[in-house]
């Protein structure tokens, strides 16, 4: 281990000040100055103890974290001195009065919405989830709670390599799932894409090195096209009196990825790697009309595709983006992504939310980031929504695309794809959504269930005797509608039960059974209801005829003193679940022997990078690494997470199912088949072949040992002429 130089880390530590201080200095003036002086000192007093890690002063991490909030995020002093503060109540003895007498009730109250809450959850609760919803709180009065949060995961997410493996996974699926979502919503579309590139670097290494690899290999070569390509453009712009820059910069990692995985192709055939962005410096009044002039030159040079044109400027996105994007096609037939916006357009796109602050006139409407923000108060007012519950809904319209819905007014409504005829009604207002009883689209009846498209107006029809129904929840999308829906059937729930209550009280009067606590607790067994509630609600919805309280009441005077103890208690479960009988997985780090299941969404075969899930009713589920659920497990429940390993049972036959694509000829089927049943001795489980227009494609599920089987097998079928492609997959036939 190195010796500590404690001189040269109070030099670093200066000198990252001074970084820090030129990063704001157009926003601070001599006062702030000071009070970033003073919350520096408290945090190195603090701290002065504590290392990283990494073996760096811990110091250094606060520092980072408000270097970040001032120059990528774009924030003043304030979130700066609460940046440089964020861990100093958390991890040392200062407390939020010591803060708010030395700084304020603002700084204190963003500090506090900072600090994560410890031991006060419920143990099923995935402690992220319910830390995230405090911030959420927090968010719904002062949005720099959560700016400062995005920066102090994005350090964390710089320095991760410090961390052990575990930790690693935890941490990078978390920010995937949640952080990085959550930043695109905020428009900080920098600091989405490094989070989702570095999320996807500790997920999956491999993965993320091939294609950075390959981003390197073609780096010389994608400088000169994009040259070559921007060339006549400088040119013409020129010409035409506009000042301008161009960047030619390549697609993110994480975003080729994807592009591989949902188009099912490698990566020399992701065409568009690379996208070209020209930013034109203009007032406020010219700045749609240039980027249109922009737009018309760049066409005439190349020929655009139509189907991608994206007009963000004449509406924005929800989340106050505004671009002009096409994709054109340039010379050797490649296609280019050109973005052109404004100088004012790019700092929103690039800063989100902080931006948005800097342009916003004294008096202008409420612009869409406020709308959403007000959404997510309204959201957190449940305070009976589960932690879990509240995140998954809040996340499904973090990432959505979206569709622009009129009024009949003529107002404009942004809704997320895919919402319904019912979400438009909520996304007005809740009584209106509570009492929609139809639809109209273009003047058209339509089913509640109804998909928008943008462009559509709709006009809702309400009635006061209208009620919220359960089968709602199927087809609303949005997390308000889904809440209200929910709050409101809640209600009702409740009003139900305390008639069914009374019903209940007087039918076993009427059968001469006594009501008691142990009378109640004996219902719910009987008629498997789960709780008191649930029970009530269905005597009251006349669900639970006389017949069946009849013969409840023979049973009890009966004397069926093992029956009731069984229902109470359970009988005897014999499970007929399959279980693997052979243990060839071991946990933890002293390779305890447990039962599991396998994962039936992702199928792991030996050799898979594996891990354990402890379920609440099925025990151990074994899910391979890069399962489809992985990143929200990992993100949610990472205390359920058990570390798991192979050992050696060769003789086992695991399921795995691979996707076979190509080109079809005569007596393919049999070449395939051939090489997996006689050369290879394999098993098929079962297969599933669709011939279209010379166009084939297959799932094969087959019985194999362990990876590097399946993997001599694959390499053999590739060595067949006609098929271009084989993956495995997770569908299962």
């Amino acid at each position: 281990m190195q010796p500590i130089d404690l001189e040269q880390e109070k030099k670093d530590i200066l000198n990252k000040y001074k970084s820090l201080l030129r990063a704001c200095a157009d926003k601070i003036n001599k006062e702030d100055k000071k009070e970033i002086r003073k919350a520096l000192n408290l945090a190195v007093e603090a701290h002065k103890n504590m290392r990283r890690k990494s073996g760096e002063p811990y110091i250094y991490h606060p520092i980072a974290v408000a270097h970040i909030a001032a120059k990528e995020i774009g924030l003043g002093s304030t979130s700066i001195i609460c940046a440089l503060l964020h861990d100093v109540v958390e991890d040392t003895e200062y407390t939020l009065n010591d803060i708010e007498k030395l700084f304020g009730k603002k700084v204190a109250k963003i500090i506090d919405g900072l600090t994560k809450i410890q031991d006060v959850f419920d143990k099923n609760v995935s402690m992220q989830a319910e830390n995230f919803r405090k911030m959420l709180l927090t968010l719904s009065d002062d949005v720099r709670v959560i700016l400062i949060k995005l920066s102090d995961r994005l350090h964390n997410m710089r320095t991760l390599d410090a961390m052990p493996k575990a930790k690693q996974l935890k941490i990078a699926s978390e920010t995937l799932y949640l952080y990085a979502p959550l930043a695109h919503r905020l428009g900080l579309y920098s600091i989405k894409t490094e989070m989702e590139d570095l999320g996807l670097k500790f997920t999956k290494p491999e993965v993320y090195k091939a294609i950075a690899v390959g981003l390197n290999e073609t780096k010389e070569e994608r400088t000169k096209y994009i040259g070559k390509f921007c060339k006549p453009l400088r040119t013409k712009l020129k010409e035409n009196g506009l000042d301008f820059s161009i960047k030619g910069r390549p697609k993110s990692i994480f975003s080729i990825r994807n592009k591989i995985v949902t188009k099912g192709v490698n990566f020399d055939n992701v065409f568009d790697k690379f996208a070209i962005r020209i930013i034109v410096d203009s007032t406020t009044e010219n700045e749609k009309s240039d980027c249109w002039k922009i737009y018309s030159i760049v066409t005439d040079f190349y020929k655009p595709n139509p189907d991608r044109l994206r007009d963000w400027i004449s509406t924005s996105k929800a989340n106050g983006y505004e671009s002009l994007h096409t994709t054109v096609m340039g010379d050797d037939g490649k296609w280019v992504e050109v973005q052109i916006r404004s100088k004012r357009m790019d700092e929103i796109a690039e800063k989100g939310y902080a931006a948005h602050w800097k342009y916003k006139q004294e008096g202008s409407k409420e612009n869409s980031l406020d709308v959403w923000i007000n959404n997510i108060r309204e959201l957190l007012e449940n305070p009976e929504t589960n932690a879990i519950d509240f995140i998954d809904d809040f996340k499904l319209n973090l990432y959505s695309g979206e569709i622009y819905i009129f009024t009949p007014g003529g107002d404009l409504k942004t809704l997320p794809k895919g919402a319904t005829a019912l979400d438009f009604a909520f996304s007005i207002h809740t009584d209106i959504g509570l009492k929609c009883m139809g639809v109209k689209v273009n003047s058209k009846l339509v089913s509640l269930s109804y998909q928008l498209n943008s462009g559509n107006q709709v006009e809702v029809i309400t009635s006061s005797k209208q009620r919220p129904r359960k089968d709602w929840l199927r087809f609303v999308i949005t997390s308000r509608a889904k809440s209200k829906i929910k709050s409101a059937l809640k209600e009702d729930q409740k009003r139900i039960s305390e008639i069914g209550k009374e019903i209940a009280e007087r039918k076993l009067r009427h059968l001469k059974i006594k009501f008691s606590q142990q009378t109640e607790t004996e219902l719910i067994k009987h008629f498997n209801a789960g709780t008191s509630l649930e029970l009530y609600f269905r005597f009251g919805s006349g669900s639970i005829s006389n017949t069946e309280i009849k013969q409840f009441s023979k049973l009890k005077s009966s004397g069926w003193y093992q029956t009731i103890k069984n229902k109470i208690y359970g009988p005897p479960v014999f499970k007929s679940k399959e279980k693997v009988n052979k243990k060839v997985i071991v946990f933890n780090d002293d390779d305890e022997v447990l039962d599991y299941e396998m994962a039936k969404c992702c199928n792991p075969i030996p050799g898979d990078v594996i891990f354990g899930f402890l379920t609440v009713v099925d025990g151990i589920k074994i899910h391979r690494s890069d399962c489809p659920n992985a990143i929200q497990l990992r993100a949610n429940y990472a205390y359920r997470i058990l570390k798991s390993k192979w050992i050696n049972k060769d003789e086992i036959d695991f399921i795995a199912t691979i996707s076979i694509k190509g080109i079809d000829s005569l007596g393919l089927m049999n070449k395939v088949t051939q090489i997996i049943s006689n050369q290879m001795n394999v098993n098929i489980k079962s297969i599933n072949i669709s011939s279209d227009d010379g166009v084939f494609e297959g799932i094969i599920t087959l019985k194999v040992h362990n990876v590097a089987f399946l993997k001599e097998l694959t390499t053999k079928l590739q060595k067949i002429e006609a098929i271009t492609s084989i993956t495995r997959t997770y569908k299962h036939s």
